[in-house]
């Protein structure tokens, strides 16, 4: 009997050890965005401490999500590349009104925890400024209620990761007649305003918790935030909005950075296209592609 072929030896070591040596250029703290992958080893230096996204086996440090490692000191931690927004204060967001207790709204913002609004954190109706009194408190229900949508900035962070929510602003409050888009925090970089009025001739909102809103140009906001327009919206806005609503898609899908230059750009490109035909795939690729060279001519 003829012996049988020899099979090729195979390296069934797991790959993250044949990574290992790779990955020791992570705590030299070389200054270089470093790409992990859940079983990644980060360093097998015992001198460094576990910060979130990671584990230890055999004494190395592990990644245990795929992100971008960031070490601060001797700590090191695995920052998500997709996950559920991680609020700031500061930060621009919008959420929906889920319940309506004791002198708070709680609200969701698409982070772990719903977060908080209280009555003393709104305007009154007129922008008044005075203690809240028990009639504030019992009409609370008046100014906004379960399923409303606002627009508001983070005042503060509680202990347990929870976001205090505040509207004193007449530029936040609650939002009318639009489109809300969804898309990830990562593509809303945090920037001096995000509120923007576009040359199309509509309104658009960049939340950093990943909520983009696109609204009629004359939506503004009154009597402190609790007034909404309920006017019909005339079809040329309606159209307006919808390739707006269509542009964000696009920018959203092949993960281009949400800005109001990308937005208008894409508008710009997209003019020559229906608004029906421009997130089919052939089209939408020459829409960005055209996007991308004007951004790419503008930083240059």
């Amino acid at each position: 009997m003829a012996d049988a072929p020899i099979k090729p030896s195979i390296d069934i070591r797991p790959a993250r050890a044949l990574r290992a040596p790779g990955t020791q250029k992570v705590a030299k703290g070389d200054g270089r965005a470093h790409l992990v992958t859940p079983g990644d080893v980060i360093t097998a230096d015992a001198g460094f401490m576990r910060g979130h996204g990671t584990y230890t086996d055999d004494g190395n440090l592990v990644a245990s999500v795929a992100g971008v490692v960031e070490r601060v000191n001797r700590l090191i931690c695995v920052r998500p590349l997709n996950t559920r927004y991680n609020g700031e204060i500061g930060d621009v967001v919008m959420g929906r009104i889920t319940e309506v207790q004791q002198k708070r709204w709680k609200v969701d913002t698409k982070s772990r925890l719903d977060s908080v609004l209280l009555l003393s954190s709104v305007n009154l109706p007129g922008g008044e400024l005075r203690r809240r009194s028990a009639e504030d408190e019992l009409a609370m229900r008046d100014y906004l209620k379960e399923g409303d949508l606002i627009s508001a900035e983070v005042q503060s962070i509680f202990s347990d990761g929870a976001l205090s929510l505040h509207t004193r602003s007449l530029r936040y409050g609650k939002l009318g007649q639009g489109v809300l888009v969804k898309v990830s925090p990562s593509l809303i970089r945090r920037s001096k305003t995000h509120f923007h009025h576009l040359a199309s001739g509509a309104s658009i909102i960049l939340g950093n918790n990943g909520l983009v809103w696109i609204q009629p140009a004359n939506s503004a906001v009154e009597a402190g935030g609790f007034v909404t327009d309920l006017e019909p919206v005339p079809i040329s806005e309606r159209e307006v909005i919808s390739r707006l609503r269509n542009c964000v898609i696009i920018l959203a899908h092949h993960r281009l950075s949400l800005s109001d230059t990308s937005v208008t750009y894409c508008y710009e490109a997209s003019m020559a296209h229906e608004i029906k035909d421009i997130t089919k795939p052939e089209i939408s690729e020459e829409i960005l592609l055209e996007t991308r060279q004007r951004l790419l001519e503008q930083q240059g």
